[in-house]
């Protein structure tokens, strides 16, 4: 039987390029106007109350603002600290920054309902095309993600429970902050809901595409120190 012969992607670019993709897409679905993931909606919603008084809160500032609070919550009740929590915040600025600059060029597009819809299907298969390539690098998740699988471990709980809870965590909070912000709903709606169902089949998808294509391989001898991170207190 003939076998397709897999192209090879490092890691470590893909790690970079994933970001650019995952920010893009969050981008998207901001424009979109539909309702963004429960995961970064607080940070949405805090960035458009604060930035009224602080132009330099953006959306990427207000993300890893959130998560290394995420981080410092996540160290107090595990009553301990990794070097990978450190570089989570890492990932959390690159990350934050890519955002930023795709929040510029969204910008730019004028605003019709038909181009919003379609965009915001766009902006959805991105950041589950994204993840799905993060899950193949060795460098450490933003800390949303990395704060579900220490508490999964700490709590030997199912890592699917434990991000439901944080999700319908996020959601609760993003609720509440937009009441006391606004009085109304922002940044939540029927795109979130929807996106809470598709993004767990869609990444699923996306991994079997890419297995079945691509040969993931680490390009640089690194992957052992991020391991050993995760043991170094």
């Amino acid at each position: 039987m003939h076998q397709t012969k897999k192209a090879v992607l490092y890691t470590e670019i893909i790690y970079f390029l994933a970001l650019a993709l995952l920010a893009v897409g969050t981008a998207l679905t901001v424009y979109g106007d539909l309702g963004i993931s429960m995961v970064v909606a607080p940070a949405y919603i805090l960035h458009l109350k604060l930035s009224q008084f602080f132009p330099f809160f953006t959306f990427g500032v207000a993300g890893y603002t959130l998560q290394a609070v995420v981080l410092i919550v996540m160290m107090l009740l595990l009553r301990k600290a990794k070097l990978i929590y450190l570089l989570s915040f890492g990932t959390a600025v690159v990350y934050g920054s890519a955002l930023d600059g795709a929040m510029l060029l969204i910008g730019f597009l004028p605003e019709n309902p038909y181009l919003q819809i379609l965009l915001y299907i766009v902006g959805t298969v991105l950041c589950c095309a994204a993840l799905a390539l993060l899950f193949a690098a060795y460098f450490p998740p933003e800390a949303y993600e990395l704060c579900v699988k220490e508490l999964s471990a700490k709590l030997n709980k199912p890592v699917h429970i434990v991000k439901t809870v944080y999700d319908c965590c996020s959601l609760a909070v993003s609720v509440v902050l937009s009441l006391s912000f606004f009085g109304t709903i922002r940044g939540i709606g029927i795109g979130t809901v929807i996106c809470a169902f598709l993004y767990g089949v869609l990444i699923r998808t996306f991994q079997k595409l890419y297995d079945r294509y691509f040969l993931f391989a680490d390009k640089f001898p690194l992957r052992k120190y991020f391991e050993e991170s995760e043991m170094t207190t």
